[in-house]
């Protein structure tokens, strides 16, 4: 697995380098060589946030914890990646083993630029571009979850529509599809 770490405010020592190295290495046996895994540390107001992202094979799995330590941070980092890893075991088999998606998400920040007073209301501030494979639901609700996030955009390999895929407050799902008139 390639590691790349990375500090935001602060300067990391090679203890938490190799320390960081090291805890990821219990993932090797999951990923292959080509697996990417960014480890980006936050320093805000004496909380320390480490953020570890592994793209491997189309699938991205992400976790973030906050503590006041550093390596805290990163012990609760890598047992909530392990923990998301074996709560979807079966289901990551099908697609690790599959090959049948190469989704690489890139996010690529646009320059905002300054609001006037007409659009104080609706500020967009951030844009990101990334491709939209053919999905099942299922891999779509998959994907939304190793994310964390409470809404996916994808194309839905059986329409072809562009659909997104969201989480309701009951921990249910919903799935908005276009409308065709």
């Amino acid at each position: 697995m390639n590691i790349t770490i990375t500090g935001r405010k602060v300067t990391l020592k090679d203890h938490f380098k190799n320390l960081a190295t090291k805890k990821l290495s219990r993932f090797d046996k999951i990923f292959d060589e080509d697996a990417d895994a960014n480890v980006v540390v936050t320093l805000e107001r004496n909380r320390q946030t480490v953020e570890i992202t592994i793209r491997s094979k189309g699938m991205i799995y992400r976790a973030e914890a906050t503590d006041f330590e550093m390596n805290d941070a990163l012990d609760q980092v890598v047992s909530a990646l392990g923990r998301q890893i074996r709560k979807n075991k079966t289901r990551l088999d099908k697609q690790i083993h599959s090959a049948a998606l190469d989704q690489l998400v890139l996010e690529i920040p646009e320059e905002a630029e300054p609001a006037s007073a007409e659009d104080d209301e609706y500020r967009v501030v951030r844009t990101k571009h990334f491709p939209v494979k053919p999905l099942t639901l299922e891999e779509a609700i998959l994907q939304m979850n190793l994310l964390g996030h409470q809404f996916y955009m994808f194309r839905n390999g059986t329409t072809g529509e562009i659909n997104v895929v969201y989480q309701r407050k009951n921990g249910d799902y919903g799935l908005l599809e276009p409308d065709v008139e």
